[in-house]
C-alpha cells in the first residue's frame, strides 16, 4: 500500500477535520474509469462497458479498504447489510461507508495516539478481520499491528522485532489458523528510510503464529507493500512498490510456516509509463484471480502471472476489497471511494 507522494496542500494537515467528505450512495450517477480486455477470461469476472461508481469523494489519501459483512465482531459495523471500512491516512481517521447511508467517521486517531506531530501520513493503512471477527490494522504513526476490542480499547499484537520497533506496518492478512502476515515498509516515518527514528535496516515480510511467535518470513522486497493469501493458503501474494523492480510475486508457504522461492507473477514497469502508481494493495477473489492495485487502477492477474485486463481510473489506486459476495469490488483511488461490480 504506496503512499501518495507529497502534495504541499498537505502542510494544513492539522486541520484535516474541518475537511467534510463528499458522500455518495448506491444510487450516486457518477462513474469514471474504463475497462482494458487483454485476454476473454476477463470476463469471467467483469463487464467489457464496466465503470466505477463513486461512493465518496474530498479525501486526503484513501486506504486499506474492508468489507465488514454481518455477523462480524466490530462495534458500529452491526448492520444486517455490512459496511465498508476504509482509512484516510493523512486524517489520521478510519471512516464507514453504509449502503443508503454514505460515509461517516468510525474511528479516530487510528493509527497515531502521540501529541508531537508525526509527518503527513501517520494513520492507519491496511485493515483486516481475524478469526474472531474483529478489526485488526496497520498503524504508521504507532508503529504496530493492533486489534479493536469487543466493548472498545485496543490491543497490541506486535510492534516490534528482535527489541526493535518495527518501521510502519502497511498492509496485513489472516489465514484460517489466526496466524497473521504483514508487511513493514517505511512509508509511514515521516522521513521515510532515512528518517532518525528508524530502527531496523531491512524492509520485512513477518509471520505472527496464532501462539505469538514472531518470524521474519523474508527481506529481498526492499518495498514490500500489499498482501494476500491463495484460496487454498498455500501461497503468499505481495506487491512491490519499488520504482526499480515494481512487481507482484508469489511464495510458496511451507508446512512449517517459511517461504519458498519467489516466484515473479507480473512486472509494472511498462504501464508506469502509461500511468502514475505503482503495484499496491491487493486482494484474491475465490478463484484464485488476484486483483491488484497498480498504475492507473486495478490488475486482474491469474494465479500464473497472466495479466488478463484492467479496471482503469488512469489516476493513483492504493488499494481493493471484494465484498462476501463477490459481487462488488470497492477501491480506494486517491481521494475518492469507488465500487466497481463484478459478473
Amino acid at each position: 500500500m504506496m503512499t501518495t507522494p507529497f502534495r504541499p496542500i498537505l502542510l494544513v494537515a492539522l486541520s484535516f477535520a474541518a475537511v467534510a467528505p463528499s458522500v455518495g450512495n448506491a444510487q450516486s450517477s457518477q462513474t469514471i474509469g474504463r475497462v482494458e480486455v487483454f485476454d476473454e477470461r476477463f470476463e469471467n469476472y467483469f463487464s467489457r462497458d464496466a465503470k466505477f461508481e463513486v461512493l465518496a469523494s474530498g479525501f486526503t489519501w484513501t486506504e486499506g479498504p474492508l468489507w465488514v459483512p454481518p455477523g462480524a465482531k466490530v462495534d458500529g459495523c452491526e448492520s444486517d447489510r455490512g459496511c465498508l471500512l476504509f482509512s484516510d491516512i493523512p486524517r489520521n481517521t478510519i471512516f464507514r461507508w453504509r449502503l443508503g447511508q454514505g460515509v461517516d467517521e468510525f474511528l479516530s486517531p487510528s493509527g497515531y495516539t502521540g501529541l508531537a506531530y508525526y509527518g503527513l501520513e501517520p494513520g492507519s493503512n491496511g485493515l483486516a478481520l481475524d478469526p474472531r471477527g474483529r478489526l485488526a490494522m496497520c498503524e504508521h504513526g504507532d508503529r504496530r499491528v493492533s486489534v479493536l476490542t469487543i466493548g472498545g480499547g485496543k490491543r497490541t499484537l506486535v510492534d516490534q522485532y528482535q527489541g526493535k520497533r518495527l518501521n510502519s506496518p502497511n498492509d496485513l492478512v489472516f489465514d484460517s489458523d489466526g496466524n497473521l502476515y504483514f508487511t513493514d515498509p517505511p512509508y509511514g516515518l515521516p522521513d521515510r528510510e532515512n528518517d532518525a527514528r528508524r530502527e531496523l535496516e531491512h524492509c520485512g515480510v513477518y509471520r505472527l503464529s496464532s501462539a505469538g511467535e514472531l518470524d521474519l518470513l523474508t527481506t529481498e522486497l526492499v518495498r514490500p507493500n500489499g498482501i494476500g493469501l491463495s484460496p487454498d493458503e498455500k501461497t503468499l501474494y505481495v506487491a512491490q512498490s519499488d520504482g526499480r523492480r515494481p512487481v507482484w510475486v508469489g511464495y510458496p508457504i511451507e508446512s512449517d510456516g517459511k517461504l519458498g522461492p519467489v516466484r515473479e507473477l507480473a512486472d509494472a514497469r511498462q504501464y508506469m509509463k502509461e500511468f502514475p502508481g505503482a503495484p499496491d494493495g491487493l486482494t484474491v477473489h475465490s478463484s484464485g484471480t488476484l486483483l491488484a492495485s497498480g498504475p492507473g487502477g486495478v490488475y486482474v492477474i491469474t494465479a500464473t502471472g497472466d495479466v488478463i485486463g484492467r479496471l482503469l481510473t488512469e489516476g493513483r489506486v492504493s488499494n481493493c476489497a471484494l465484498d462476501a459476495d463477490e459481487k462488488w469490488l470497492y477501491i480506494t483511488a486517491d481521494k475518492q471511494l469507488c465500487r466497481i461490480p463484478l459478473r
